[in-house]
């Protein structure tokens, strides 16, 4: 038997145990997390618990984008070119990257560029024979219209690909960088689809990042193991287990005792006792990200913009931040935050004024208003306590005569109920995957994003689109930030949503979890961390 064959042998399923005859000791980390990944393949969602759980820890993409220095670097493209037209772009591909082993797939061969024209093709040609198996759809990839951008994607040989685009587009190497541009191995695809089992690629994942899935069990927990194997610098643990747990207080409470190296999502409110812990740091670093109330235009009466500039005179968002982030964020002007390159302060946000609410209530006719506020049942970076920040609106609201009911269910049944749309309003938010400013309007507002669905205000404004396609088509800085202030008018204008804070990202975790920095952006990976404890 090889070599090869028997470090395979070594494996159990959850636990690295046997190695080469000789017990090894699994080290491991555990890290707490606040809720259930709605799938193990990114590309169908934007949920930060599917990709925390999937982008980093399991899957590579051509590109990576780093935030320290602002700048795409390789990942598995070791080098690109970029045509002087800007209409296509050449990648190299690195040559040694080996997918993950399972007891369900053993590839027989290294990553190529089949897997690269299986990954996106089955995103954008809808004719793809995977393109409906999982049936729900490529929502940031339709969002930024990665369709229409695309013409062709070329395989020169097995080691080199081109991207024919359509037209220029500034955030193009920005997108693929993104936690959503995951890419897949199409000798595991063709393997299911010869077993009728298709769907499985979405669950049983496969990939080439630093771990591979091992056992997932709904509600508890998510193990992997290392990727031995893995392109880049080797993991330094064996095991890393994703302790799902929704409750922040039991997230803080499982951190003390050290039950978990690392917390997902602390509150603001838990500063306090975190402070009295020597044994606990809190590391934060000012976020690309923004939380917003988002009202669905297409239900009336929320579709007449008077009802919705009103409702955004009435919510008093300096308290929010006293209440719910206290001095973990700042207020929201904009869609951009203060991080963005492309951010200018600007004072046409609605002030808070319930005089001036309730007059624009009464010029649109409206009495007695009664409106359904959806909140989040878990935290997100953008905002730790949707629900605590919805009962603060509710309380805004009645003080001018409108009753908010608030709706929340367990995070899966919320994200698919989300999903159908059936709702007045929602506290939501986006958390950026690079520094590009096209990431916070394309994804969210732009009209193709309705379709797709991560436009929760379900609203498509054609000025507002053809501003967003103007602002790709150019290099010039100066030129897209004077693009995107022409956008946030708009936005200021219409008022399909309400901006509130653009917070901190913030990392909780014991003083003896080493290596790790905070990063502005959404996602998280643990490839560079130490091991913390024997797992068994």
């Amino acid at each position: 038997m090889s070599q090869f064959s028997i470090r395979l042998l070594c494996f159990t399923f959850g636990l690295l145990l046997i190695a080469c005859g000789q017990q090894k000791v699994p080290s491991g980390l555990v890290y707490c997390s606040e809720g259930n990944p709605e799938t193990f393949n990114p590309q169908l969602v934007t949920s930060g618990t599917t990709i925390d759980a999937t982008s980093h820890q399991i899957y590579s993409r051509l590109v990576d984008y780093d935030a320290q220095t602002g700048q795409i670097v390789p990942a598995l493209a070791s080098d690109w070119q970029m045509a002087a037209d800007g209409l296509s772009y050449r990648f190299n591909l690195r040559s040694d990257v080996r997918f993950h082993h399972s007891p369900h797939f053993i590839p027989t061969r290294v990553f190529n560029a089949d897997d690269v024209l299986f990954s996106f093709n089955r995103v954008i040609q809808e004719n793809h024979p995977y393109h409906f198996v999982s049936r729900t759809g490529y929502p940031f990839f339709q969002s930024i219209g990665l369709d229409k951008l695309v013409r062709q994607i070329e395989k020169v040989n097995d080691y080199q690909v081109i991207f024919h685009l359509n037209h220029a587009d500034a955030s193009f190497l920005a997108n693929l960088a993104t936690d959503f541009a995951i890419i897949q191995s199409q000798e595991y695809a063709n393997q299911l689809w010869k077993q009728k089992t298709p769907e499985r690629i979405d669950s049983d994942a496969i990939g080439t990042g630093p771990y591979q899935l091992a056992k997932y069990v709904k509600n508890d927990h998510i193990r992997y193991r290392r990727h031995e194997f893995y392109w880049g610098p080797a993991p330094k643990t064996d095991v890393l287990v994703f302790d799902i747990t929704p409750r922040s207080s039991r997230r803080l409470a499982k951190l003390i005792t050290g039950d978990c190296d690392v917390s997902a999502l602390p509150k603001a409110g838990e500063l306090p006792v975190i402070n009295e812990h020597a044994e606990l740091r809190l590391e934060q670093q000012a976020g690309l990200n923004v939380a917003y109330w988002a009202f669905n235009t297409q239900k009336p009466p929320l579709d007449d913009v008077r009802v919705r500039r009103a409702l955004s005179h009435a919510v008093d968002r300096q308290n929010i931040l006293r209440a719910v982030y206290q001095d973990t964020a700042v207020e929201a002007t904009g869609i951009l935050p203060p991080a963005s390159w492309a951010y200018q302060p600007n004072d046409s946000l609605s002030d808070y004024n319930p005089a001036k609410a309730e007059a624009l209530l009464k010029e649109a006719g409206i009495k007695d208003l009664a409106i359904d506020l959806w909140a989040m049942p878990v935290a997100r970076t953008y905002n730790p306590n949707a629900l605590k920040t919805a009962e603060l609106i509710q309380a805004d609201l009645a003080n001018i005569g409108v009753h908010v009911n608030i709706v929340s269910y367990d995070w899966s049944v919320f994200t698919q109920k989300l999903n159908q749309s059936d709702y007045d309003s929602v506290l939501i938010g986006w958390n950026a995957d690079n520094s590009d400013p096209d990431n916070f309007f394309t994804p969210t507002l732009s009209c193709d994003s309705v379709i797709s669905g991560s436009n929760r205000s379900k609203w498509c404004h054609p000025d507002f689109d053809q501003i967003l396609r103007l602002a790709t088509a150019t290099m010039d800085r100066s030129e897209r930030t004077e693009l995107y202030q022409q956008a946030e008018a708009i936005l200021a204008e219409d008022v399909p949503l309400i901006s509130l804070a653009h917070a901190k990202r913030l990392a909780l975790k014991r003083t003896d979890v080493t290596e790790t920095r905070v990063t502005p952006f959404g996602g998280i990976s643990f490839a560079d961390l130490k091991p913390m404890k024997v797992l068994r």
